[in-house]
């Protein structure tokens, strides 16, 4: 028999490392989603690294900004951004204050309140579709700007808290290019993920968007 996984919160010591560390040990751990309809719970199995201002495919890559503050720490919070106009994509913020490094969770399995989870994933076929995807993952969570910046170690008040889990072991996790990155930052191995676990979302290259004329 497996052993339950630790409800232990994480200490915001586990964030304060350099991001590559922490991304693939985020994979098992589980995410809470406190709401006011009730709480959800996620266990991660899809993560992707930004290393901030020496990653060309972070948001911090040029600077600070309104839209990215969060992401210069302090570790253990919250960095939520809008996306295309349409969706929104939750990021963890790791290491040090000021450096501005980040892992994008990227999908996930709803172990508590799937049926919160499948209102809002309406289109969803089935309960491993509910978080198969970084703005799949968001809806189903009821997760949006006015989480940017939450602490996730601030206790069980907190709308956003990360807890023990089960951790993925090592020969269990694959990585490889982050999925729609382009330019410089393309060929980066930062993306993370459990080998065959149904959640995980198909890898998509980059692809530029075309502007209308």
């Amino acid at each position: 028999m497996s052993a339950r996984p630790d409800r232990t919160p994480l200490p915001r010591s586990f964030f304060d490392r350099p991001v590559l560390t922490v991304a693939p040990d985020l994979l098992g751990r589980t995410l809470v989603r406190r709401t006011t309809e009730g709480p959800l719970e996620l266990r991660i199995t899809e993560v992707e690294a930004y290393e901030g201002e020496s990653d060309p495919g972070s948001h911090a890559y040029r600077g600070r900004t309104a839209r990215n503050a969060s992401m210069f720490g302090p570790p253990g919070h919250a960095y939520v951004y809008f996306i295309y106009g349409m969706w929104f994509s939750l990021n963890l913020v790791c290491g040090p204050p000021g450096h501005a490094s980040g892992v994008l969770l990227r999908a996930g399995e709803v172990t508590v309140g799937a049926e919160l989870a499948a209102k809002r994933r309406i289109s969803a076929r089935s309960p491993r579709e509910l978080a198969k995807g970084p703005a799949r993952l968001a809806a189903a969570l009821d997760v949006d700007r006015t989480l940017d910046g939450t602490d996730l170690c601030a206790g069980p008040d907190s709308p956003l808290s990360l807890l023990a889990g089960t951790p993925t072991s090592a020969d269990l996790v694959s990585s490889g290019p982050r999925t729609g990155v382009g330019g410089a930052g393309a060929e980066h191995p930062y993306r993370f993920w459990v080998n065959h676990d149904p959640t995980v979302s198909p890898y998509r290259a980059h692809a530029p968007r075309r502007r209308s004329t």
